[in-house]
């Protein structure tokens, strides 16, 4: 079974933006060392064009070779003019509004996303599926979730997007890394117990 990963960037009190969802607040932590980092650890998370900025994009995917993200997510990547943000993977966006897909890699999900998730994950092979918001998504698909890498910035927004949109409930993560920067930044793993 493919593990279905949170990798989710968010402020000290749990943001994952404001409250439209945008995150630029958090690009001026991406410094030497925290870019080096993502790059050696998580390549495949760095978008396609942020890559080839970096000059990272012959990097291979290291754990994940499936993405699934949110409309407000991929709306982002939009409005640059971008219709395949993660073109080194195979993209998936799960949206109830968006019909049909603006570019021929990236597949809309628009019914049955758990479903289609669990296929995902019941597929062969070894690495795992990219889950990269937003907050509504991770909330529909909280109980699909194995595991939780957090990069937290050192920064509080005291309102804004929370990391799980979805209702009170309890579920148990165990701390299996954790990683400090010299800017600040915190990068927690953690699994489903």
């Amino acid at each position: 079974m493919r593990k279905l990963t949170y990798f989710i960037a968010c402020s000290i009190d749990g943001f994952i933006g404001d409250p439209s969802g945008d995150a630029a607040m958090f690009h001026r932590f991406a410094d030497e060392e925290f870019l080096s980092y993502l790059t050696a650890e998580y390549p495949e998370t760095l978008a396609t064009h942020g890559r080839r900025a970096l000059g990272v994009d012959h990097l291979e995917n290291r754990r994940f070779d499936t993405v699934v993200q949110g409309r407000v997510s991929y709306d982002l990547a939009l409005k640059e003019g971008i219709a395949s943000p993660y073109a080194h993977l195979r993209q998936y966006v799960a949206s109830r509004t968006l019909v049909q897909s603006p570019d021929p890699d990236v597949e809309i999900i628009s019914t049955d996303l758990l479903a289609r998730v669990r296929a995902l994950k019941s597929e062969g092979g070894e690495a795992g599926i990219y889950l990269c918001g937003g907050s509504r998504l991770a909330g529909e698909l909280a109980d699909e979730i194995d595991e939780i890498v957090v990069k937290t910035y050192p920064v509080v927004l005291h309102t804004g997007m929370p990391m799980f949109g979805s209702d009170f409930r309890i579920t148990e993560f165990a701390l299996d890394g954790l990683r400090a920067f010299s800017n600040g930044v915190l990068v927690r793993t953690y699994r489903r117990k």
